[in-house]
């Protein structure tokens, strides 16, 4: 790709946690690279880093959370001259003008629990301004009210138009009567249908690029459909990279180009995503692929992984996965910790089965 396609580059991330029980690594080396109008899917089991990689991305970690190395290098593109600037997020001060003008407008984030998202003293409108621009949220407004002050900030539209814009977008994510429900409060909402507003607050400003983290979880298979369709269609009509964090393998095979696989905050695999389906390459990857149910095989016990998430203040030494995995070579697996490398055309995996290679 040149460099004009590039948008964001990930490059050996570090995050760490310093709590009272010791440091955790909630990002241990990340590298990944999203170029526009792509999309590149993230996997892995709970705890591996994955929404702490997202929210490093929008300079949103939380303390006693820090970044601790490496660079996220934003290539910011100017819309009238066309001429990009890159921006290093990790310097930016996380309360400044320039990164509050990328989150929501140019980043966008649908959050991965809509219950702790809204607040009950809002309504529906109210969320979208503070959701998306601050990520806090101040009584007392509407959802629809917020929606359309996040909409004004970002697009050059006026109130009655944003208004529109906010039905509109709420009618497009399955809202039933979104005229009505834009004055609604989130106890008068399902927490489907509240994941569907946080959903619309992320989009309403068409954002060049949208991390969405588990954005389907609470929605039916019907409305999931719906969703995934508004995410590829404004995908295509602003070229709108997306950073697509799900446990839902069905779903990352539909929606990325490309998959990236976490374990433990390090990357253990990234492939595009038909290698990574038909010839994973980690064991571990591997493993998470057989445990897929498969239609039609009755009276057979579900592939598991075998043990437990390692404690992460007592990680093992050399391959974090080595104590769970069934390629384990004793002397090896246990003291080197592995490196990335790349084991076919575009295809990396951090194993010790390919040091040769």
């Amino acid at each position: 790709m040149e460099d004009g396609n590039k948008f964001i580059e990930v490059r050996d991330l570090h995050v760490e946690f310093d709590v009272r029980a010791g440091i955790i690594k909630a990002v241990d080396g990340m590298w990944l690279e999203i170029n526009r109008g792509q999309t590149v899917g993230v996997i892995g089991e709970s705890g591996c880093g994955k929404s702490v990689t997202a929210r490093a991305i929008m300079n949103m970690v939380p303390k006693p959370g820090k970044i601790s190395g490496g660079e996220i290098l934003y290539h910011r593109k100017n819309k009238d001259t066309g001429e990009v600037t890159t921006i290093d997020i990790t310097k930016l001060d996380p309360d400044g003008e320039v990164i509050r003008q990328i989150r929501g407008g140019e980043i966008g984030m649908i959050f991965q629990e809509p219950m702790s998202s809204l607040t009950p003293v809002y309504t529906a409108g109210t969320h979208i301004y503070e959701a998306v621009s601050l990520h806090r949220l101040v009584p007392v407004k509407k959802v629809g009210d917020q929606m359309v002050e996040t909409i004004m900030t970002y697009r050059k539209v006026t109130k009655q138009e944003a208004r529109e814009i906010a039905i509109d977008m709420l009618r497009r994510v399955g809202i039933p009567k979104p005229d009505q429900r834009v004055d609604s409060y989130p106890h008068q909402l399902s927490g489907g249908q509240r994941q569907r507003v946080m959903i619309a607050i992320a989009l309403s400003c068409e954002p060049e690029m949208l991390i969405a983290d588990e954005p389907t979880t609470a929605l039916d298979v019907s409305i999931e459909a719906q969703i995934l369709d508004v995410m590829r269609e404004l995908q295509h009509s602003v070229n709108m990279a997306i950073m697509f964090i799900t446990h839902n393998l069905g779903v990352i095979a539909e929606m990325a180009e490309e998959i990236v696989v976490m374990y433990m905050g390090k990357q253990v695999e990234r492939a595009k995503v038909v290698d990574l389906f038909y010839d994973p390459k980690h064991p571990y990857t591997q493993a998470l692929l057989r445990s897929i149910p498969k239609i039609g095989k009755r009276g057979e016990r579900l592939a598991t992984i075998e043990g437990m998430v390692p404690d992460p203040f007592h990680l093992p030494t050399g391959c974090v996965f080595h104590p769970r995995c069934p390629m384990f070579m004793p002397g090896k697996c246990d003291r080197i910790v592995p490196t990335n490398k790349e084991v076919a055309s575009n295809h990396w995996a951090s194993c010790l089965l390919y040091e040769e290679v």
